[in-house]
């Protein structure tokens, strides 16, 4: 076979011509110690903080504490499998997690991979964990309410859209119910919701799961789950990632949007735990001296935007769980500091039946009437200083003084108040029907009802205005105030007349 020296050198010059140098930079260090979801890596002199790594095996990895001669590591992922001497590679791109429309509706980890069995999620879009919060220009008062669909929150303790409401009390007293209750409020009302998970056992938010989507409420919901058993670096990413994913909606499309971070006790705990392996110096309870910026730049990104910037809001509702009613420790006073306001829980309210346990005494919301409707601002203004007195008066009481009739009708309204205040979970009630519920307890209509039948009362009695009435409901939720004070009193009486002559039922089939 003869070789043809112009093919062969022709293809050649083609080759030389198309050829390109590709030279694959990339600073590589490498283990020096790793345990405990942290490695101490040397060599990678020009890594930043914040920025992501690559271990050989592909894990991935976050630079945290940056030291003269090594870089103190975070292993976001199984650490059993790396050795010293494994080489660790820079990403020269800081932490980001997926969002879009695709996450709702799924579970997912601390860095936004499923964990619900349902395939992987199709997005394209990512945003980055760490942002600065909006600055004061891009921002608007507090006025549109989160209805949590509770009364006694609703009424006397308001959340508005924006705002940082922290559910503060000891262990099993509530707090999580609350939180879930207010978003099972969100169904209909355009507000894409976050549950972030932090340390929570698996089975329980399979719980809360289960409950959302058997109410068709995870059509608008993401869960974040870094559960108990996940190392401490994916729980502290947690609330990072979920305040994220909520900000893609607020951002991107202008929507409400509520996150729960439950809880951020054993959130301040996995930084403690990383900090500690890390050699920082330990400060008061061994918490590191930076443990209140790891809240404070979480919770300023709640915000309500103006409309130059999409009139968005993130409405955050911190838990923190606190150890023998201890509200003084060091985590709950510095998220009291940070958050604008608190829903406190109290474990004797709750033992006595009082559901939901809020303590109304040192419960507040620092944005009060701002977040109110108008009928229910009208209603509820006197609650919570009539409660207060009726709980000084109930404490005289119990000295077994002979009172005279007005401290006895005051004690007597106060524990019909307490009766209407009381709610079964994931069971939250529209404001307009709050409303006719607090109007009627207010105006003495429910003073000659017997205490026990107060709360089947109360039930019948917004039946029957649904099915007789339903303009006064309807003229409540559309103009947001109470149309006709009087005719709202004749039915209310007309019904309290019915009942007590035990002929409510004739009314409402009558109706």
């Amino acid at each position: 076979m003869k070789i043809k020296t112009d093919e062969i050198s022709s293809v050649l010059k083609k080759e030389i011509s198309s050829f390109q140098s590709k030279l694959d930079m990339a600073e590589v260090g490498e283990i020096l110690a790793v345990g405990d979801g942290i490695a101490r890596v040397y060599g990678l002199d020009k890594v930043m903080f914040n920025e992501m790594v690559e271990f050989d095996n592909g894990t991935l990895g976050l630079a945290f504490n940056l030291e003269e001669n090594s870089v103190g590591v975070v292993v976001l992922g199984d650490y059993t499998d790396l050795e010293e001497g494994d080489q660790v590679k820079r990403l020269g791109r800081v932490l980001e997690v997926p969002v879009g429309d695709a996450m709702l509706g799924r579970i997912v980890d601390g860095m936004g991979r499923p964990l619900d069995g349902k395939g992987p999620i199709h997005t394209d879009k990512t945003r980055p964990v760490e942002i600065i919060a909006p600055g004061i220009a891009k921002r608007k008062p507090v006025h549109e309410p989160m209805q949590t669909g509770i009364k006694a929150i609703d009424a006397m303790i308001p959340i508005g859209r924006g705002q940082r409401e922290l559910i503060i009390g000891d262990r099993g007293t509530g707090k999580t119910a609350i939180a879930i209750d207010t978003i099972i409020n969100q169904k209909g009302k355009g507000v894409k919701c976050v549950y972030v998970a932090i340390g929570q056992k698996a089975s329980n938010v399979a719980v809360i799961e289960q409950k959302l989507e058997k109410l068709g409420c995870m059509d608008y919901t993401t869960i974040v789950l870094a559960g108990a058993s996940d190392p401490a670096p994916l729980q502290y990413l947690a609330p990072y990632t979920g305040c994220t994913i909520a900000e893609y909606f607020m951002y991107d499309h202008g929507n409400p949007t509520l996150v729960v971070y439950d809880d951020l006790s054993k959130h301040a705990n996995a930084y403690r735990q990383m900090s500690l392996l890390l050699r920082r110096p330990p400060g008061r309870e061994a918490y590191p001296g930076d443990v209140f910026y790891l809240h404070s730049r979480l919770l300023e990104r709640a915000v309500k935007m103006n409309d130059k910037y999409g009139a968005g809001s993130l409405t955050a509702l911190p838990i923190i769980e606190t150890q023998e009613g201890e509200v003084s420790a060091y985590i709950p006073t510095n998220v009291i500091s940070i958050t604008d306001g608190q829903i406190y829980l109290q474990p004797n309210l709750f033992a006595s039946g009082q559901r939901p346990a809020v303590d109304v005494g040192i419960s507040v919301s620092r944005v009060g009437g701002a977040a109110q409707i108008k009928a229910m601002k009208s209603v509820a203004g006197r609650l919570k200083l009539d409660l207060a007195q009726f709980r000084e008066l109930e404490a005289f009481a119990q000295l077994g003084t002979e009172l005279d009739p007005t401290t006895q009708s005051q004690l007597d309204r106060g524990y019909r108040v307490l009766e209407i205040l009381k709610q079964n979970e994931s069971q939250p009630w529209p404001v307009e029907e709050q409303v006719v519920s607090i109007f009627a307890v207010n105006r003495g209509f429910v003073d000659k009802v017997e205490v026990d039948k107060v709360r089947d009362f109360d039930v019948k009695l917004i039946d029957h205005i649904k099915h007789a009435h339903p303009e006064i409901l309807k003229g409540i939720r559309e103009s947001g105030k109470i149309e006709s004070e009087e005719t709202l009193e004749k039915t209310i009486q007309d019904f309290v007349r019915a009942y007590r002559e035990g002929k409510a039922a004739e009314i409402r089939s009558h109706a």
